[in-house]
């Protein structure tokens, strides 16, 4: 996700975050260095070297930071970033199951009538594409059992 622009909100006391779909805040108790009355922000950017993903700020006093925009969407509690989140994690640990496991890769595809093509596809940790179903198969196959564990926040 890409950051369209940036400005601080002194009366908020948060960063405002514009992106294609969505307007974000981030508040300025979650930064290292912190704004404050004494050392106000100056400059803030959408910063290229982070392809857009992200934004720095200058103090007063000289200091620097940067925020990303996972640290953003955490903080919104996107739906999407965490649903992207869970995906990474059963992807990886579904790499880690088809290293450990005694049965040929081949053998895999075979019982997940798939495609080789489509069993890489699905073992590839950037593509968010895929479904939880594919990958709750996969790991099935692999003679593991996934528990959905589902609380209620900590404070």
């Amino acid at each position: 996700m890409k950051i369209r622009s940036v400005a601080p909100n002194n009366r908020r006391r948060a960063f405002e975050v514009r992106t294609s779909a969505k307007r974000l805040v981030f508040p300025f108790a979650r930064v290292d260095p912190r704004p404050t009355a004494d050392d106000p922000i100056v400059r803030v950017f959408v910063d290229k070297e982070l392809a857009r993903e992200g934004f720095t700020y200058v103090l007063k006093s000289g200091r620097e930071g940067t925020v990303h925009i996972e640290q953003v969407l955490e903080y919104n509690q996107d739906p999407a970033y965490f649903r992207a989140l869970l995906l990474y994690r059963l992807t990886i640990e579904a790499q880690k199951r088809v290293d450990a496991s005694q049965l040929s890769k081949r053998e895999i595809i075979r019982r997940l009538g798939t495609s080789a093509t489509q069993f890489y596809r699905l073992l590839d940790q950037t593509n968010y594409r895929k479904s939880m179903d594919q990958l709750l198969l996969r790991l099935h196959v692999l003679d593991c059992d996934v528990e959905l564990v589902v609380r209620a926040k900590s404070a």
